[in-house]
């Protein structure tokens, strides 16, 4: 049983939900740096502006600590042992399908609760991707998928699905009433969608450009901080305390 506490960093909810059930499994868990702590818990991802804060939190913690977060790719990280749970394929995966749910509950709320027969132009085949079309297809929405590889649209079909290529998809903008994007590079500069259509941007970066878009980055965090502190949690267990409990 690990016997040196968790520092779990108090700077987001999923964090803080992290830590509540870390410590209701009987772990031993604080929300400030001191030198007996064993591991270090960030949010993910870790850091999204600068090295100032971290370079704070390594002047009070010791030096064989492990430091779990997402893009730890720091210099100053450079001789700690880390684990970045972006870089976990089950992470990613569970993330996603958290990301998916959070998507059409916002869909639901700018479309009066329900999206039959609602069309909805999703871009990209990744993970939210995937998770999203299986979602939006159990609500009766009408699903397009825009990808660029003839593989993808193949496997699109495969699965009973539609698909569009993103040149044409490009062009038909304004036949969709809601349109989301997952691809982290900028797909549509220049957009003609419906005046009431529903933009909702998923990816890390931005891939549409219009007046009215909602950014929707990191929604497991935003509106679901237990679920996303689960995760987390249940992912530190796994994969930085393994054989240590």
């Amino acid at each position: 049983m690990l016997r040196r506490p968790i520092f779990c960093v108090p700077r987001s909810d999923a964090v803080r939900r992290a830590a509540q059930y870390l410590s209701g499994i009987g772990l031993p868990v604080t929300d400030r740096a001191a030198p007996d702590i064993s591991h270090l818990l960030l949010p993910v991802p870790s850091f999204s502006s600068g090295t100032g804060y971290l370079a704070h939190l390594l002047t009070d913690i010791p030096d064989d600590i492990v430091i779990s977060g997402g893009f730890l790719d720091s210099p100053l990280l450079q001789g700690y042992r880390t684990v970045d749970f972006l870089k976990d394929p089950y992470y990613l995966a569970e993330n996603a399908a958290i990301t998916a749910s959070c998507a059409v509950t916002m869909l639901k709320a700018h479309k009066r609760h329900s999206l039959n027969d609602i069309r909805v132009l999703v871009i990209g085949w990744g993970r939210i991707g995937k998770c999203l079309c299986r979602l939006l297809e159990k609500e009766a929405a009408d699903v397009t998928v825009a990808v660029r590889k003839d593989s993808d649209r193949a496997m699109i079909s495969a699965l009973d699905c539609r698909s569009i290529s993103i040149e044409d998809a490009k062009q038909e903008l304004h036949h969709y009433d809601a349109i989301v994007n997952t691809v982290p590079e900028m797909i549509l500069p220049d957009m003609d969608p419906k005046p009431d259509a529903v933009l909702l941007e998923l990816a890390s970066r931005p891939g549409m450009r219009a007046a009215n878009i909602i950014d929707a980055r990191g929604l497991p965090g935003k509106m679901a901080p237990e679920q996303s502190g689960e995760l987390i949690a249940k992912t530190f267990i796994r994969l930085s305390l393994g054989e240590e409990q």
